[in-house]
């Protein structure tokens, strides 16, 4: 039986298979030899042209506004539970720290954990579920996809183009960290509207794996999720500590800090268990993927993206053991009435907000109105899309106030 103890910290220097002085492994994208910009930029800069992608998102509007998106909790609901920006920040820690083990580039795997949450609209996946059900007749909502509508076309900030002009590495794992998109089932035209909207989209190569830093990015996302769960689960009190106990590899945890510290506090007790549980998840992950690295021997980032499944992994003994997990947290807290309830006002609000614009796309800001035809066309739908896509849980809410309350502008 797997014991959670301190010993077992992945990131331990005694663990890493390279030097403090970040060698980068040979199966590493580099930033050198980048695929480069859809706009070519000149000028010269101390700071890779992944480095720059992570700063470009750093600094977007869209990573800002997601400090007022929720994962699982209306923003109003409470102010400790984690928003989308949290999370990401997470995440992006998270992965960083595989990427160093591993000998990846960190500032693309931090990259890409930022911006993997940047296509969400607002009240998590309740508000993606009513942004699919309201644009099904017009192509559909898929958050993934927007994200790459958002850092290709959305964002307005730079005099020289359209969008955040991320390189080819970017935008590549941003469209394809979960896995290829075609294959034997899918081809082309099950493709996003908004994916295949884009300028030559075939040149993402949709075909194949992303490279080894996307994948890191999405078992990291997975990572962060699944224990932040558990601790906003908790805290909101819609499952007890003894109720999560009930699956295994959580109860094994919270016996072994309690074993460690016997008189701890709860929520200490809390927090250090979810950081025996995400070192054994990390420490599980990385000798996987070491695992199946010394077994295709790359010699580059692309000869991963040929494999034909993924080189950095869980342990298939991990992935039985996080079923039970998953399955507890979908019971228990995103189908829990509290949530329920929440998020079956969050639907009403964006479907309201979608119906409203669309009968009468006037009641839109003027900039936005400015982009739209005419009532109920495809062009004045895919607008709409975006903006609501675009704002956080407190500005739909109060879009909503002030357009179906007789008080609302009171």
């Amino acid at each position: 039986m797997t014991k959670f103890s301190p010993k077992q910290d992945a990131f331990s220097p005694k663990r890493a298979k390279f030097s403090p002085k970040r060698e980068r492994a040979i199966y590493a994208s580099d930033p050198d030899n980048s695929r480069g910009r859809r706009i070519g930029q000149v000028g010269k800069s101390e700071r890779t042209i992944f480095q720059h992608d992570k700063d470009r998102i750093i600094h977007s509007s869209a990573f800002r506004r997601l400090k007022g998106k929720t994962q699982v909790f209306v923003a109003h609901e409470g102010d400790t539970y984690r928003t989308r920006l949290t999370h990401s920040l997470e995440v992006a820690q998270i992965a960083r720290s595989i990427a160093r083990v591993l000998g990846l580039d960190e500032d693309l795997a931090e990259c890409l954990a930022l911006a993997h949450d940047l296509g969400h609209p607002p009240f998590g996946h309740s508000g993606e579920t009513a942004l699919q059900k309201v644009m099904e007749p017009y192509g559909g909502f898929d958050h993934n996809a927007q994200t790459l509508r958002i850092v290709e076309t959305l964002e307005g900030r730079y005099a020289e183009f359209d969008g955040l002009n991320l390189c080819w590495e970017t935008l590549e794992g941003i469209a394809k960290h979960n896995g290829p998109l075609i294959d034997s089932t899918r081809t082309q035209d099950d493709l996003p509207w908004a994916m295949r909207a884009l300028e030559d989209w075939r040149r993402l190569e949709l075909d194949s794996y992303a490279g080894p830093e996307a994948q890191v990015a999405a078992l990291a996302d997975d990572i962060a999720y699944n224990n932040h769960d558990i601790d906003d689960g908790l805290g909101a009190g819609l499952f007890s500590i003894e109720d999560v106990c009930q699956v295994p590899i959580v109860g094994r945890a919270f016996r072994d800090v309690k074993a460690r510290y016997p008189d701890i506090a709860r929520d200490r007790l809390i927090h250090e268990v979810i950081r025996d549980l995400i070192g054994y998840m990390v420490a599980d992950l990385l000798k996987e993927s070491r695992s199946r690295l010394a077994e295709h021997s790359p010699n580059s980032a692309d000869d991963i993206r040929k494999l034909n499944r993924p080189i950095i992994a869980f342990s298939e003994p991990f992935r039985a053991e996080e079923k039970p997990l998953r399955a507890f947290l979908f019971e228990n807290m995103y189908r829990h009435y509290k949530v329920n309830r929440m998020m079956g006002q969050a639907v009403r609000v964006v479907e309201e907000l979608f119906g409203l614009f669309m009968d009468d796309p006037s009641l839109l800001p003027t900039e936005i109105y400015a982009q739209c035809r005419d009532v109920e066309t495809l062009k004045t739908a895919r607008v709409i899309c975006d903006y609501i896509a675009g704002m956080t849980d407190r500005f739909a809410i109060e879009e909503h106030r002030k357009l179906f309350s007789v008080t609302g502008y009171l």
